[in-house]
């Protein structure tokens, strides 16, 4: 198996390479314009000594030729012995030391001859700093064209070395509660592998505890119902036979209680099924005669309202029945009878008149055992089991109170997918 590559690795000789290689390019793009300007320089030096030359030359023949080169010579006692024309009377005057100095806006170079007198020659400073001014201005100019392209190079590598962990981002942030599949993504970075490892192992040790806890919860719901169910029978009987009207009340109390924990021990089980039911595609099952038979056990205190046309349903036939059975019992519970229930391939809505329900209450009550304040009997886990067959189905669950265009009421929707 090949070793993982490091992404440290890579951004560090990534960014490396690109450093270097936007330095060369613009050093080879300076140096090419320096070169140019070194040129000129040297171009423009053998003009000036062609100048000199010739300045010399008319100098003799009494033409002094004009120049931006001044030059002047005196001798012992500061007579003049010869001056270019565009030199200045008192360009010179102040000027006596040998070496170099600045008048005004020349630049001056004395020097002593051998019989005591001084050459001057002088240069206007404004030549130096024009090719000053070229020669930054082709340093900085390739860096200034080679930083966007430098920061493009950056993104583009930056973007390309971090996919991994954008992929590893989405892969985890797409995953809801119910999905603890192993990640598996390929080619990880060795710095990711460990995240991915760990992350699996934890969501394998949490798919170990959540089967263990719908298993518990479906065998102790499954075990219960027989006991529960024979002590029932026997609190019945014995309500059958005694005569003593005390001792009937307490039977009745107790028939009630083990009646209550039958109903919460049937809607565990339901529970335990809603969380083990998946996504996976079951096909189109026409739902309509499923709900025509649930409504029929419910001795007329629900009111259909269906079309002639079917409604296919993705979705399990059993997981649908269990759903709207406890939609509709939500509604008888907690509500005024009859209640109006209206199915079509896109919902399922039971709705079902009564107070209606705070907002702050309405949010909470798909959590178990939940009842926002209601006395009414009931487990609290009805609508607990409905968001969970809607979740684990790829529908969607909406409640609204009241209900709508109405002052009271209660209603439920859920939404298939289509």
């Amino acid at each position: 198996m090949p070793r993982p590559r490091s992404l440290r690795r890579d951004l560090a000789l990534g960014f490396g390479a690109g450093i270097v290689l936007t330095w060369l390019i613009a050093l080879l793009v300076g140096w090419t314009i320096l070169r140019r300007e070194i040129d000129e320089v040297y171009d423009a030096a053998l003009g000036r000594t062609a100048d000199r030359i010739l300045a010399i030359e008319d100098i003799q023949r009494g033409t002094p030729r004009r120049s931006d080169l001044v030059a002047q010579m005196t001798g012992p006692d500061r007579q003049v012995l010869f001056r270019s024309r565009n030199a200045d009377d008192t360009l010179f005057s102040a000027t006596i030391d040998e070496g170099f100095s600045d008048a005004g806006d020349m630049r001056v170079l004395t020097l002593k001859t051998e019989g005591g007198g001084l050459l001057q020659i002088a240069a206007p400073l404004e030549e130096r700093g024009a090719a000053a001014r070229e020669t930054l201005a082709g340093m900085l100019l390739p860096s200034i064209l080679l930083l966007p392209l430098a920061f493009l190079g950056i993104s583009w590598f930056t973007r390309r070395r971090l996919a991994p962990v954008d992929d590893l981002s989405r892969e985890v942030a797409g995953r809801d509660a119910r999905d603890l599949r192993p990640l598996g993504l390929k080619d990880l970075p060795a710095e990711l592998e460990p995240i991915q490892k760990a992350v699996d192992q934890l969501m394998a040790q949490l798919d170990i505890a959540l089967t263990a806890e719908r298993d518990f919860s479906s065998n102790a719901a499954h075990e219960l119902r027989t006991p529960i169910a024979a002590t029932l029978a026997q609190t019945q009987r014995l309500i059958a036979e005694t005569r003593d009207p005390e001792t009937r009340a307490r039977a009745e109390g107790i028939a009630t209680s083990l009646r209550r924990l039958s109903r919460l021990s049937e809607k565990l089980l339901d529970l335990a099924r809603a969380e083990g039911i998946s996504g996976r595609d079951h096909g189109l099952h026409d739902m309509v005669p499923v709900l025509r038979l649930l409504a029929s056990e419910f001795d007329g205190r629900v009111r259909l309202e269906l079309t002639d046309v079917p409604a296919p349903i993705a979705m399990d036939i059993d997981s649908f029945a269990v759903l709207a059975r406890n939609l509709i019992e939500n509604a008888l519970v907690h509500g005024t009878p009859p209640v109006t229930v209206r199915l079509s391939a896109s919902s399922l809505v039971v709705e079902n008149s009564g107070p209606p329900v705070a907002p702050d209450a309405l949010a909470k009550l798909t959590r178990r055992f939940e009842r926002a304040g209601s006395q009414n009997p009931g487990s609290g886990l009805g609508l607990a089991i409905v968001e969970t067959i809607a979740r684990n189905s790829g529908t969607s669950l909406r409640l609204t109170s009241p209900a709508p265009d109405k002052p009271d009421g209660f209603l439920a929707e859920v939404r298939f997918k289509s």
